[in-house]
């Protein structure tokens, strides 16, 4: 579970990025070393980090902690290998480039503000996966003639992927709306979510404008609190979705 969260923080969806290396990651060997005991209903934290890369492999440390105490540490050697024969080929560069940048602190995310000619073809591709097939929206409901006049956000990740998307449009005289926030389903609890949805604030501050409003679907109402939203009204369906 922590090497998946690992993977998000990386801002890469992992089945899709071993698709695109023509690759995958098999596990070669594993050690753990047990210092203390959890009990059931304890809250602990692991952390990842990646150690090394070698040519084809690469070592996770991992550690698990309650509190500041350090319960259980371990390694997982990965080596990177071709997915049908599970001989191991290297590193890709731009993988290793990847990892050794996250560890050094940078940032995994570029996000992108634009028309809709600029990123349509992206926040399209974004929209079709989380609206229309895996919410059911009709497709019919989901574009809009105001595409062409809102202004647009696109998260990438250091691959060039588009992961996350959303655009702003003028609600009245000196109010924003922000419409059509839509995160691919791997990447949900990363943080890519919010980078979109701070360009977009960042962009109606530049415009002027003093109020910011959106339709949040009722499971995503934590998210925006986060960010600074309140509730305002009674509950409503649009789309068939609580909001």
């Amino acid at each position: 579970t922590a090497v998946a969260g690992y993977w998000r923080a990386l801002a890469l969806p992992y089945h899709e990025t071993m698709e695109m290396l023509q690759g995958d990651l098999f596990v070669r060997k594993a050690t753990v070393e047990y210092l203390g005991s959890a009990r059931y209903d304890e809250q602990c934290e692991v952390g990842i980090r990646c150690e090394r890369i070698g040519n084809s492999s690469m070592l996770l440390q991992a550690a698990l902690f309650r509190g500041e105490a350090l319960l259980v540490h371990g390694e997982l050697v990965y080596v990177f290998a071709d997915p049908a024969t599970q001989t191991s080929k290297p590193v890709p560069p731009e993988l290793r480039a990847v990892l050794t940048d996250f560890e050094a602190g940078e940032t995994m995310v570029d996000v992108r503000v634009g028309t809709w000619d600029e990123l349509g073809r992206e926040a399209q591709s974004i929209r079709t996966a989380v609206f229309v097939e895996e919410q059911k929206i009709p497709a019919e409901m989901e574009w809009d003639a105001a595409d062409a006049a809102c202004l647009h956000a696109v998260a990438y990740n250091r691959l060039g992927m588009a992961l996350a998307t959303g655009r702003l449009l003028e609600h009245a005289p000196g109010v924003a709306r922000v419409g059509r926030m839509a995160v691919l389903q791997a990447l949900r609890g990363s943080g890519v979510g919010g980078a979109v949805l701070h360009a977009l604030t960042a962009a109606a501050r530049e415009r002027g404008e003093h109020q910011l409003l959106l339709h949040a679907q009722a499971s995503a109402v934590a998210f925006y609190r986060r960010a600074g939203f309140t509730a305002r009204g009674a509950a409503f369906e649009e789309a068939g979705i609580p909001h």
